[in-house]
């Protein structure tokens, strides 16, 4: 993906459609899935539209104020070449899903998933199913998605204890393109949220909203 004369371009689906712009034609917008299984994939609200501020005000990217829902199995889905989902709980991919997910990201497309505490296992299960013969694996702090606007060294910020111990950020490779960030113990999602959500200070949610631009500025570029 590129991001062209300040605005972002279609991709090229290969051999079917194309992933095109927001439903505006003329901004970035950032897709929320909306998945099965019982899990809150609607929670930390205030947090996409935030980050889509932020990357509106500092990158000079036109953006949409908010973020859209999709379905795995919504015709709009190509259209949104971002994905993002986060949660506390159980994920469920149906075959059919699973394929889809898998075609959006062979498209070109791109997943953030950012665990909300809870989603670990469950995520970790549904993506076998999109990706079965790859691996989520570890990135090493030297990985551009970590550098990509702000310089993260150590690798992704601490907002939320959760379990206790380090954050960590794993990925998927297609063809040598990573198409899946996972946040996990870390929680950037509620560092996002508007400052009375969680009562973060000032500090964690600039670094949460950073590695947030770092995210869509990397997704946007490779």
């Amino acid at each position: 993906m590129r991001i062209l004369s300040g605005v972002l371009a279609g991709l090229l689906f290969a051999g079917a459609a194309s992933i095109l712009l927001a439903a505006d034609e003329d901004v970035f917008t950032i897709a929320r899935l909306k998945y099965r299984g019982g899990g809150d994939w609607y929670s930390n609200p205030t947090s996409l539209p935030n980050l889509l501020a932020a990357v509106r005000e500092r990158l000079g990217i036109p953006t949409a104020k908010g973020d859209v829902a999709v379905d795995l199995l919504d015709d709009d889905l190509f259209r949104y070449p971002f994905l993002y989902m986060t949660g506390h709980g159980r994920v469920s991919f149906s075959s059919a899903e699973a394929a889809r997910l898998r075609t959006y990201l062979g498209a070109g497309g791109f997943l953030w998933a950012d665990d909300n505490y809870g989603m670990d296992e469950y995520f970790r299960r549904e993506i076998r199913k999109v990706l079965p013969e790859q691996e989520l694996v570890e990135l090493p702090f030297s990985h551009g998605i970590y550098h990509s606007t702000h310089s993260f060294p150590a690798g992704l910020p601490k907002v939320h204890e959760h379990d206790g111990g380090p954050p960590h950020g794993y990925g998927m490779f297609l063809d040598g393109r990573l198409v899946v960030f996972y946040s996990f113990n870390t929680d950037i999602g509620d560092g996002m949220e508007d400052a009375e959500v969680h009562h973060d200070p000032p500090e964690k949610r600039e670094q949460a909203l950073r590695m947030g631009i770092n995210v869509v500025t990397y997704a946007l570029t490779h």
